[in-house]
């Protein structure tokens, strides 16, 4: 059976080298790898329901780079946005695989990204954030009071 990586939930195609998703599966994992991705960036909490309880080794035996930010819900903060900078720039070079549960950080953070370091106007990365979901007042707030910290309008 052929695992496509569009059957990962909420899974969105960035750029050629950056993808975001909510929870995949452990088949999901090795079509991630065989799609040539070799970083995995997971932003869900620690122990959320639906993840894997061993994802880190499930990655790394696929020959993945693993990092782990786990970035509470409810209250997102630039010390976790500043430790998914450093791993996307540490691994620029490479094809990175992003997720959470439900592509809501992932898609948020990968936002800010976009805007903060690769420099994309707020206007052109919104709709692929959009495409996933409406931020709520929480992580709208939180999205808001990054790029104004940076002097970027929205």
């Amino acid at each position: 059976m052929t695992t496509e990586l569009s059957n990962i939930y909420n899974y969105l195609s960035v750029t050629p080298t950056i993808a975001t998703a909510g929870q995949p599966t452990r088949a999901q994992f090795a079509a991630i790898a065989a799609a040539g991705y070799s970083v995995v960036i997971n932003l869900a909490a620690d122990d959320p329901p639906h993840a894997l309880a061993d994802e880190a080794d499930v990655v790394r035996e696929l020959g993945i780079e693993y990092f782990h930010i786990p970035i509470a819900w409810t209250a997102p903060t630039t010390e976790n946005l500043e430790a998914f900078f450093a791993a996307m720039q540490r691994t620029r070079e490479k094809k990175r695989f992003v997720h959470c549960i439900a592509n809501m950080r992932a898609s948020a953070f990968t936002f800010l990204y976009r805007v903060l370091i690769e420099g994309i106007e707020p206007d052109e990365a919104a709709p692929l954030l959009y495409q996933i979901w409406q931020p709520n007042p929480t992580w709208a707030a939180f999205i808001d009071d990054e790029l104004e910290r940076r002097d970027i309008e929205w």
